[in-house]
């Protein structure tokens, strides 16, 4: 064998990355397994191994169960169905493809999302035996929203309606309404059989009405053919310091290409610069393209970090805003809430940020526009974002990875959710703070007291309202400035709009949160009183202002002692059903885990607590 034109002739082949999906039980593992088999790229072993699980677990019978080949979690076996994201690899004579087999269950979607993030081609396999499902829909829509152009649409399981031409014509006619839809166009649909190897490598006689292309003939012709993008940008992951007299900024490029004397910018100090080297894996080079894995060194030193961005000095094609909207997935259990804060992960970067405003989700039975307040598992919708600080980003459809999001729980650290950023948000650029001449600290030393806030939070009924009359009867006493912002008083007014669903609380939060900012800088105590059931949302009025200017005040008390109490017969009513979404009954309350003092109301007056909050203060030099 001649070991040089082997490898050139592997180096010279295609590679296509290939996600399969659609709803459960479509057959996409079966499709795999059967790919990998016709193309001879399963080994013996593997074969002996998956013929014995085929006869433990039955799942064809006597025949062999290809599915197997692909499904290699333990729970996936006995249950039939993928759950995690896997991938296999199979080449012929002209092709070599990586193959994503994404789960079909709707539970796992985040799965399929991210499969298919990393996909050049999809194919959509559709049950010829049920038709087109809710889930075929989603994961349509997802390819989409994702930008994947080269998609096949299998009919699979045509042997379970005896290879009818006119089933499989009426759901490709209602496929292709669904993809006018999503404004791409569909032309490669082909009834297979995976079970079978009908038209995957192989015409068959059943099917002599289709005069089309196997599957894989449609997968070994397929084109990639990348727009033309001169615009250079690469996201710094690392800054090389291989010695003392070496300094370069390592990472992989996002789009366009890269020369050697080439002018760059630096974002976000949009500083220019000189490219002098190009170093690769391979060695140096005089230039390096999309995808490329390199190491950039400078013509002179400048202050570069890890997440900023070196492009092209046409800057044109990015945006360097703290809004943009968005189309997002919502991949937990734990609902979407507006205004809530969370952490938004880029390429480049990451900051606390907020979906301001969900314009509108998308109902994917349907493709209605639907109003809507919160986001659940799977929910898909096109939503406004506002971010802490300024990033620097692309579109998505001009750049993957300059346009392209996650959502991560501030507390457990879990992604919640991924988007796709459609475009910039233009908001008024003129606008600053105006430094006053007369200052929070001036305003302050007049009354001998330092601006802080005193965030009670507690179930109703546990003495909050109570508490804070009292101390601020003893701070006036002394001659202190202060507010008291109590939560019935607050809703006749300011917040008389918001009723008491999560998305309405965390709304009254998120305005208190800002009137007590205002407050702080007035140079006053303010006294805030609260059921504030999230510790997203006193976390965020916490970091609205200085450490040391936020006191958080647990009253703890039981909720036994609170329905006891109940002096207004709230837990009453919501026991009777009269009164929904009620904290501690049928809505949660998040105790604080590390606030500054904890009020005990069940060992202690009001008026002993309170005092032990003066204590904290004279301690602490507020007051």
């Amino acid at each position: 064998m001649d070991l040089k034109a082997f490898f050139e002739k592997q180096n010279n082949k295609k590679q296509l990355k290939i996600l399969t999906c659609g709803s459960v039980d479509d057959g996409k593992s079966t499709l795999l397994g059967r790919l990998m088999y016709d193309s001879k790229n399963i080994y013996s072993d593997q074969l002996t191994q998956t013929q014995k699980e085929s006869e433990k677990y039955g799942t064809q019978g006597k025949k062999v169960d290809l599915a197997l080949l692909i499904d290699g979690l333990q729970a996936e076996r006995e249950q039939g169905i993928t759950i995690d994201v896997a991938y296999r690899y199979f080449e012929t004579e002209k092709c070599k493809f990586i193959l994503a087999d994404t789960p079909g269950h709707e539970e796992y979607t985040r799965n399929m999302a991210t499969g298919a993030s990393n996909s050049d081609v999809a194919i959509i396999l559709i049950d010829a035996s049920k038709g087109i499902l809710d889930q075929t829909k989603r994961h349509t829509f997802i390819l989409s929203l994702l930008g994947i152009e080269n998609i096949i649409v299998t009919v699979n399981k045509m042997d379970l309606i005896d290879f009818n031409q006119n089933k499989f014509e009426e759901i490709v006619k209602s496929f292709t309404e669904i993809s006018n839809q999503f404004k791409f166009k569909i032309e490669k649909f082909i009834p297979i059989s995976a079970l079978h190897g009908e038209n995957v490598f192989t015409k068959n006689k059943n099917i002599p009405w289709y005069n089309g292309k196997t599957l894989i003939e449609e997968l070994e012709d397929i084109s990639l053919i990348e727009p033309e993008d001169d615009f250079f940008s690469m996201p710094v992951q690392w800054v090389n310091r291989l010695s003392s007299n070496f300094r370069g900024y390592s990472g992989t490029i996002s789009s366009g290409k890269i020369n050697i004397d080439d002018e760059v910018f630096i974002l976000p100090s949009r500083e220019k610069n000189i490219i002098k080297k190009i170093l690769t894996p391979s060695g140096q080079k005089e230039v390096a393209f999309k995808d490329q894995a390199v190491t950039l060194t400078l013509s002179k030193e400048v202050d570069i970090s890890r997440g900023n961005l070196i492009c092209s000095t046409n800057k044109d094609n990015l945006f360097t805003s703290d809004q943009f909207a968005s189309h997002i997935i919502w991949m937990s259990k734990e609902k979407m809430l507006p205004e809530r804060n969370y952490i938004f992960r880029f390429i480049n970067s990451q900051t606390i940020g907020k979906i301001t405003d969900l314009v509108h989700k998308i109902n994917v039975n349907s493709f209605d526009k639907l109003a809507s307040k919160e986001l659940n598992l799977n929910e898909i919708a096109y939503c406004k974002v506002a971010l802490n600080k300024n990033i620097v980003f692309n579109s998505y459809q001009k750049n993957k990875r300059l346009g392209s999001f996650v959502i991560i729980d501030q507390f457990t650290k879990q992604t919640l959710g991924a988007g796709v950023i459609d475009h910039e948000l233009r908001r008024a650029s003129n606008i600053a703070w105006q430094k006053m001449s007369i200052n929070k600290k001036l305003r302050s030393s007049i009354s001998g007291q330092s601006p802080c806030i005193l965030w009670f939070t507690g179930l109703s009924g546990s003495g909050k309202s109570t508490i804070a009359n009292i101390i601020e009867q003893k701070l006036h006493q002394i001659g202190k400035h202060t507010y008291l912002l109590d939560g019935d008083n607050i809703r006749h007014g300011l917040n008389k709009d918001l009723g008491f669903t999560d998305t309405d609380r965390v709304e009254n939060i998120r305005r208190i949160s800002e009137v007590s900012r205002l407050m702080i800088d007035a140079g006053l105590i303010t006294i805030v009183s609260f059921i504030s059931p999230f510790k997203s949302e006193r976390k965020m009025a916490r970091d609205l202002v200085e450490k040391d200017e936020f006191i958080e005040i647990f009253v703890n008390t039981t909720i036994e002692e609170c329905e006891k109490r109940d002096p207004k017969g709230l837990y009453k009513k919501a026991r009777a059903g009269k009164l929904k979404n009620f904290t501690g009954i049928d809505s949660i309350y998040e105790k604080p885990e590390s606030p500054e003092i904890i009020l005990n109301t069940q060992m202690k007056k009001a008026e002993e607590l309170a005092d032990e909050v003066l204590t904290f203060l004279k301690k602490n030099n507020k007051i």
